[in-house]
C-alpha cells in the first residue's frame, strides 16, 4: 500500500528540462522588466532596446515591498474569514479530498470598497503608476523568496504529497516546476490562495490606479482606458464568481507549486496582463464611438464563447444527467467517464481557449494598431494556450487512450475552427 501512495519519479521533463528551467528563471523576470521599461519610452518600440535603463538602485523601493506585503496580507485575512462555502477538491492518491474556502468574489467586493474609500479620502493611488517598475521588482522578489520557502518545505513533505510533474530528482527543475502538489500551512492552501487572489484581484486594483493617474493627467479617463479596464474587470469577476471551477484545472490538479506558478501568480499576471492600461496612460489613444462599439461586441462574443463552453463543461462534470447537458452526445472511456463530443465541445477541443483569445484581442484593440507592445498579451496568450493544449493532449491520451483518439477524429480542430 505504501508503494502505491508514492509519487513516481517524473520521467518527462517540460520546458527543456533543467536547462530550460534555468533560462526561464531569468527570462520571465527579464521579460517583465523589458516590457515595462519599453512602455515608458517615447515610442514604446519593442524592436529596439530602450536608450537608457533606470539605475539598479532605483529599482529597489522598500515602501513598495511593504505595500505589496500589506496587500497580500489583506487578501490572506479575507481568504481565512468564515464567509462563503467550503468545497472539496478532486480525490488525491489516498482518496482523501482537500477542502477549499470559496470566497474570492467576496474578497474582490471588499477590496473594491476599500479602493473606493481610498479614492474618496484622497489616497494617492497614482503612486502605483509612478512606481510600477519598483512594485514589479518587489513582487518578483517576493515570488522568489516564496519559491525558496516552498522548495524547502517540500523536502519534508511525504512522498505521496509530491507533484507528479515536479518529482524529477533534479533540484533546479523541481524548484521551478513545483515539488509539492498542494503545499499547506494548516488549512491555508498556498497554491490555491495565490492562484486567484493577490495577483488577479491586484490586476483590477492596478487598473483603477491607472484610471486615477489619467484623471490627474488629463482631467478624465479616456474611452480607450475605460474599455480596457472594464473588459478586464469583467474577466476577473467572472473567474472569481466561478472560483470553484478552478479546482479541476491543471494548475491545481497536476502542477506543483514552485517558481513557475508563484512568479506567474504574483508578478507576471498583475504586471503584464495590465500592460494595455499602463501603455494607454503614457500613450493615449483616441477612439471613435463606432469603433468602440465594434470592440465591445467583439469582447462580448469572446466572453459568450468562453463562459458558455466553460459552464457546459463544468455542468457536465458535476452532473451528466443535468437537463442542460443530458442530451449532448458523448464518448465512453475506460475510466468510466464520458467525453463530450457535441455542443461547444463538438466544435473545437478547447472552445474556452478560443473565447479567451477573442477577448484578449478586444483588450488590445483600444490601444490602436500602430504599436505591437500592447498586443504582447495576445501573442503570449496564444503561445501559452497552444502549449497548454499540447499538455492537455498528452495527459488525455494517457488517461483516455482509444476514446481520446476517437474524440480527436470527431473533433479535429484544437482551438481555431478550420485553422488549428
Amino acid at each position: 500500500m505504501a508503494d502505491k501512495m508514492k509519487t513516481p519519479r517524473t520521467s518527462e521533463m517540460e520546458f527543456g528540462g533543467s536547462l530550460g528551467a534555468l533560462l526561464l528563471l531569468f527570462v520571465m523576470p527579464g521579460t517583465v522588466l523589458y516590457l515595462l521599461v519599453t512602455c515608458n519610452t517615447e515610442d514604446a518600440s519593442v524592436l529596439r532596446l530602450p536608450g537608457s535603463w533606470p539605475p539598479l538602485e532605483t529599482l529597489w523601493d522598500p515602501f513598495a515591498v511593504v505595500l505589496l506585503l500589506s496587500w497580500i496580507s489583506l487578501q490572506a485575512v479575507l481568504y481565512m474569514l468564515p464567509i462563503g462555502k467550503v468545497a472539496e477538491g478532486i480525490p488525491l492518491k489516498d482518496n482523501t479530498k482537500l477542502k477549499y474556502r470559496i470566497n474570492a468574489f467576496q474578497a474582490m467586493l471588499v477590496s473594491s470598497l476599500l479602493a473606493g474609500a481610498a479614492v474618496m479620502v484622497g489616497f494617492p493611488l497614482s503612486y502605483v503608476y509612478d512606481h510600477f517598475l519598483q512594485l514589479a521588482v518587489g513582487s518578483g522578489l517576493i515570488a522568489l523568496f516564496l519559491s525558496i520557502l516552498l522548495y524547502i518545505k517540500s523536502l519534508a513533505a511525504p512522498e505521496s504529497a509530491l507533484a507528479p510533474g515536479g518529482n524529477s530528482g533534479n533540484p533546479l527543475y523541481d524548484f521551478f516546476i513545483g515539488h509539492e502538489l498542494n503545499p499547506r500551512i494548516g488549512f491555508f492552501d498556498l497554491k490555491y490562495f495565490c492562484e486567484l487572489r493577490p495577483g488577479l484581484i491586484g490586476w483590477c486594483l492596478i487598473n483603477i490606479c491607472f484610471l486615477v493617474k489619467e484623471q490627474e493627467l488629463r482631467g478624465s479617463p479616456s474611452l480607450s482606458l475605460i474599455l480596457v479596464c472594464g473588459f478586464q474587470a469583467l474577466y476577473v469577476m467572472d473567474a472569481l464568481w466561478h472560483e470553484e471551477a478552478i479546482l479541476t484545472t491543471m494548475d491545481i490538479v497536476h502542477d506543483g507549486f514552485g517558481f513557475m506558478l508563484a512568479f506567474g501568480d504574483l508578478c507576471w499576471v498583475p504586471f503584464t496582463y495590465s500592460l494595455q492600461g499602463y501603455f494607454l496612460v503614457r500613450h493615449p489613444q483616441e477612439l471613435d464611438i463606432p469603433v468602440a462599439v465594434g470592440i465591445v461586441l467583439l469582447n462580448a462574443v469572446g466572453y459568450i464563447v468562453f463562459r458558455e463552453s466553460n459552464s457546459q463543461k463544468n455542468t457536465f462534470r458535476r452532473n451528466p444527467a443535468d437537463p442542460r447537458v443530458a442530451r449532448l452526445e458523448t464518448i465512453p472511456t475506460a475510466t468510466g467517464k464520458r467525453l463530450l463530443v457535441s455542443g461547444w465541445w463538438g466544435i473545437v477541443r478547447h472552445p474556452n481557449y478560443l473565447g479567451d483569445l477573442i477577448m484578449a484581442l478586444a483588450w488590445s484593440l483600444p490601444c490602436g494598431l500602430s504599436n505591437i507592445l500592447p498586443y504582447f498579451y495576445v501573442i503570449y496568450f496564444t503561445v501559452l494556450l497552444i502549449h497548454r493544449e499540447a499538455r492537455d493532449e498528452h495527459q488525455c491520451i494517457k488517461k483516455y487512450g482509444v476514446a481520446w483518439k476517437e474524440y480527436c477524429r470527431r473533433v479535429p480542430y484544437r482551438i481555431f475552427p478550420y485553422i488549428y
